[in-house]
C-alpha cells in the first residue's frame, strides 16, 4: 500500500488543483458579469436621468453664446466654417 500512497496523493493534489481552478474560473466569470451589469446599469441610469437632454441644452446655450460673442467682436460667418473679421463698408 505504501507504493500507491504517492500516486494517490498526486491524484488527490491534481483533483484539488482542478477544483480550485474551476472555482477561480467561475468566480472570475461571475465577477465580470457583475461588473458588466453594473456598468450597463450606470449607463441606463445616465440615459434615463435626462442628463443627455440637459447636456444638449447646455451645448445649445454655449453655441448661442459663442455666436453672440462673435457678433459683438465683429466676426461674420461666411460659407459655413470660414470666419473672417467684419469689414467696415464706408
Amino acid at each position: 500500500m505504501a507504493e500507491t500512497d504517492p500516486k494517490t496523493v498526486q491524484d488527490l493534489t491534481a483533483v484539488v488543483q482542478t477544483l480550485l481552478q474551476q472555482m477561480q474560473d467561475k468566480f472570475q466569470t461571475m465577477s465580470d458579469q457583475i461588473i458588466g451589469r453594473n456598468i450597463l446599469f450606470q449607463i441606463t441610469v445616465f440615459l434615463n436621468s435626462g442628463a443627455l437632454d440637459d447636456m444638449s441644452c447646455r451645448i445649445d446655450d454655449l453655441e448661442k453664446n459663442i455666436a453672440d460673442l462673435m457678433t459683438q467682436a465683429g466676426v461674420e460667418e461666411l460659407e459655413g466654417e470660414n470666419k473672417t473679421p467684419a469689414t467696415n463698408k464706408s
